[in-house]
C-alpha cells in the first residue's frame, strides 16, 4: 500500500502536471471504484485543479467551486501519467480503473490483482472532505508530547498503533518495520509499557525514516513521474527482506505474520535476540519453538 512518502512522491510529481490545468472528464472502467452518489461524477467535468492535499494514505484533487476527489489507493493501487493523452478505449488495459482526462494528458488509475479496493469519491464541500479523514496525527510534525499521548492513548503493540491511520497519519506496514529498526524497538511492545527515553527516540526514528525516504524517492525519480511505486525496496533494512542480513548487525531478518500482514525485524537489534512467535507457528510448534536466533539456525543447519 502506497503510505506517507509514496503519496508524497504522488503529490510532487502530480502538482506541476495537473494544477491549474482543466479536467475536461473522467472516465470510469469500473463499477465499484466510484464510492459516492452526490455529487455525480460529472459534476467534476469541466472543472480546474486549483491543489491537491493528502489525507491519511488518500490523494485529494481539489477542485474549482469547493469540489473534490478522493482517491484511496489502497493495495494494489497506482497511478499511470500519459503525455499526450491516452486516446484508447481503456488506457491501463485490464487494470485500468479510471482515466482523468486533461487536454495535454491523462492520468490513469490502475489497480492489480483481482479484488478491487481502491475507491473514489466525490465530495462537496471542506465540511465533507473532513468526513475522509481518519483522525491520525502528522507524524512529520507532531510535537515529542502529542507523539507520546497519541501513542499511549490506548495499549496496544506498537507496531499495531503506529499502522493505525486513527493514530498516526500516513504510516503502514513497509515503513512502520523501518522505523521500529530504527528506533531499536520489538513490534510486539505494549505502548504503555514504552519508556520515556523509548518514546522519544521512537518519535526521532518516525521522522527520520520517513523524511529520509521522501528525499530519496524524490532524488531516485527526478522529474519522471513515478511508475515504479512499490512497498518493497531493496535499500530497506528490515520491509520484505526476510532471511537477509541486517545492515547494522549482520543478522538475519526475521518476519512473524498476522492476518493480512506481517512485521519484518531484526533480533539481534529489536528483540535482544529473541524470535517472536506468531500464534500459528508457536502453536503448531509448542514448546518446540525456537526462542533464539541460535536456534533458529540450529534448526536450519539440520
Amino acid at each position: 500500500m502506497p503510505e506517507l512518502p509514496d503519496i508524497q512522491l504522488y503529490l510532487g510529481a502530480l502538482e506541476p502536471r495537473v494544477v491549474g490545468r482543466q479536467l475536461l472528464r473522467v472516465r470510469l472502467f469500473s463499477p465499484f471504484l466510484l464510492r459516492s452518489v452526490e455529487p455525480p461524477l460529472a459534476s467534476a467535468h469541466g472543472k480546474r485543479v486549483v491543489g491537491l492535499e493528502r489525507i491519511g494514505k488518500r490523494v485529494v484533487f481539489a477542485l474549482e467551486d469547493q469540489l473534490f476527489l478522493v482517491v484511496h489507493l489502497m493495495i494494489a493501487g497506482r497511478f499511470r501519467y500519459f503525455d499526450p493523452p491516452a486516446t484508447e478505449a481503456k488506457p491501463g488495459g485490464k487494470i485500468g480503473l479510471a482515466a482523468f482526462d486533461f487536454e495535454h494528458a491523462t492520468l490513469v488509475l490502475t489497480e492489480a490483482g483481482s479484488k478491487r479496493r481502491a475507491s473514489l469519491h466525490v465530495v462537496q464541500g471542506r465540511e465533507a472532505l473532513a468526513a475522509h479523514d481518519p483522525g491520525g496525527i502528522d507524524p512529520l510534525s507532531a510535537s515529542l508530547d502529542d507523539f507520546e499521548r497519541a501513542l499511549k492513548r490506548e495499549n496496544h503493540t506498537v507496531k499495531r498503533t503506529l499502522t493505525d491511520p486513527r493514530v498516526f497519519s500516513g504510516i503502514g506496514n513497509a515503513y512502520s518495520d523501518e522505523i521500529l529498526h530504527r528506533a531499536r524497538l520489538s513490534p510486539l511492545k505494549w505502548t504503555v509499557r514504552l519508556a520515556g527515553e523509548e518514546v522519544a527516540t521512537l518519535h526521532r526514528a518516525t521522522r527520520e525514516v520517513l523524511v529520509e525516504w521522501i528525499d530519496r524517492l524524490k532524488v531516485q525519480t527526478g522529474d519522471a513521474f513515478p511508475h515504479k511505486v512499490t512497498a518493497f525496496r531493496p535499500e530497506m533494512a528490515v520491509h520484505g527482506r526476510y532471511r537477509a542480513p541486517c545492515p547494522v548487525c549482520g543478522a538475519p531478518v526475521q518476519r512473524i505474520a498476522y492476518a493480512a500482514n506481517e512485521a519484518n525485524y531484526c533480533a539481534r537489534c529489536q528483540t535482544d535476540g529473541k524470535v517472536l512467535a506468531d500464534r500459528s507457528l508457536s502453536r503448531l510448534m509448542k514448546d518446540d519453538f525456537p526462542r533464539t536466533l541460535e536456534d533458529w539456525e540450529a534448526i536450519r543447519r539440520k
